[in-house]
């Protein structure tokens, strides 16, 4: 599952063995007003065709299979530039939370690349913006409007069984200081699944393989 307005794209430089892996790639859809990440999640469950999966999710798509795993059996669950728990998000979320001043973002102009990089990748991009509008697939206002708050709101119910967690050491949008119990990947980024995809190509398999997700 690729971050918020991400495409799976972002995963295109990914390598499993046809041998060992079946890969599917989850896409996100345009929400019904109101909808909560856990019915986002029920519906989502339902484009999963097969039993006892390994669910993986970078970034908001790392809440998203979280809430998946309490609601379909998964083998494990792999989250990726994301967080396990409200208390790893930072500082500013939970003030933009308190105040609702994220319900003052400039959604309205998602068609700028610049702007939903902005959003989507916490950085700024001012070079190879064709890239990254290769990457963005959703300029849905609805959409981001929806994401933010989810991910502003987000109450988890606990840790889900079977999680591994994977983190930059240099990620701004979820700092690490924040982050517990993870796997750090050296001068990651929050996009580094596309950046750092031969240290996924090198560790994931083995990550998914092992019971315990450690390499």
């Amino acid at each position: 599952m690729p971050g918020m307005a991400a495409s799976p794209k972002i995963f295109d430089h990914l390598i499993f063995s046809s041998d060992i892996f079946e890969v599917f790639f989850l896409e996100w859809f345009i929400p019904d007003k109101g909808i909560s990440l856990e019915d986002y999640a029920r519906l989502m469950c339902k484009r999963v065709k097969h039993e006892n999966p390994v669910l993986i999710g970078v970034s908001f798509g790392g809440f998203l299979v979280q809430e998946m795993a309490r609601i379909i059996n998964a083998r494990k669950v792999i989250i990726i530039s994301s967080v396990k728990s409200q208390n790893e998000l930072p500082k500013k979320m939970h003030f933009a939370r308190v105040t609702k001043v994220y319900k003052l973002l400039p959604t309205s102009m998602v068609n700028n690349i610049e702007l939903l990089a902005k959003y989507a990748f916490g950085e700024t991009v001012t070079k190879r913006l064709d890239l990254y509008e290769m990457y963005l697939s959703i300029r849905d206002k609805k959409y981001i409007d929806w994401s933010i708050d989810q991910i502003v709101n987000w109450k988890e119910k606990g840790v889900v069984s079977n999680l591994v967690h994977i983190h930059g050491d240099k990620d701004t949008v979820f700092p690490i200081t924040n982050i517990s119990n993870c796997i750090a990947v050296k001068n990651g980024t929050h996009t580094m699944i596309i950046h750092r995809y031969r240290w996924f190509n090198e560790h994931l398999p083995k990550i998914i393989l092992e019971k315990d997700g450690s390499i």
